[in-house]
């Protein structure tokens, strides 16, 4: 199931959260409502962890993990570090990266078993993210963008990714990483689509301007609803050709 949240004011809630199927990561500050949403979607199953990162609130940007670790850029501060590794699962790594590009969120998209990274990421990062989180890694561009992390995300189930990535770069993407993946948006239009959305492999959290037609598209392709593999359904799919046309 996908529900519609807000961060405060913002609809960019993947800015402000990380979520795996291990851990959701949020900012400390918030509307207890917010988090009471998080709590009760997640059933108690994931721990909901509150920290800075870096001594900012935008954990989802500057930090990027799944079920078997949580990298964070050189600039997170020690007691941020072992915050994190007090409160998350003891299965789970917690390890900083000096990384130039420390904004780890835009330029890394992973789910349990693979990694897509900005081009320009160092070796030495390549290898951590291997090690650390258990992924093979590929240096890879979405629709011509170089910050993998922002448009796309994609779990163990599917993906979305930037609209304007075309069929071949779909086939392809979705070859490399093995799950379904659909060109499409968040928030009403938005293409920097993992700003808008928090996503595991049951449950997802789009911004609330997020239309019903791309909440149907969510649902689908992360199949939230639907255990069964395989595509779109056609109602999804009746609808996407008719935005698409009337835009």
């Amino acid at each position: 199931m996908a529900s519609r949240i807000k961060f405060e004011n913002s609809c960019e809630v993947g800015v402000f959260a990380r979520l795996t199927n291990a851990y959701c990561l949020v900012p400390p500050g918030a509307s207890e409502g917010f988090y009471s949403v998080l709590d009760a979607e997640l059933g108690g199953g994931v721990p909901v962890v509150r920290s800075s990162v870096a001594g900012t609130r935008i954990v989802g940007r500057l930090c990027v993990g799944n079920k078997r670790g949580l990298l964070l850029p050189h600039n997170a501060t020690d007691q941020e570090v072992q915050h994190l590794r007090n409160s998350l699962p003891d299965e789970v790594v917690v390890r900083c990266v000096d990384e130039r590009l420390s904004a780890l969120g835009n330029c890394i998209a992973c789910n349990d078993y693979v990694a897509l990274t900005h081009p320009d990421l160092d070796k030495e990062t390549e290898e951590v993210i291997s090690d650390v989180l258990g992924v093979e890694v590929f240096r890879q561009t979405i629709a011509g963008n170089i910050l993998v992390g922002s448009y796309c995300t994609f779990t163990n189930k599917g993906g979305l990714v930037h609209p304007q990535t075309s069929v071949e770069d779909l086939d392809e993407l979705s070859t490399l990483l093995q799950v379904p993946l659909v060109a499409g948006t968040v928030n009403r239009g938005s293409d920097v689509v993992s700003a808008g959305i928090a996503v595991n492999d049951w449950t997802a959290f789009c911004g609330s301007d997020t239309t019903a037609t791309e909440v149907s598209v969510v649902e689908s392709v992360f199949r939230l609803r639907d255990p069964r593999p395989g595509a779109l359904g056609s109602d999804v799919k009746s609808s996407m050709v008719q935005d698409f046309f009337r835009s």
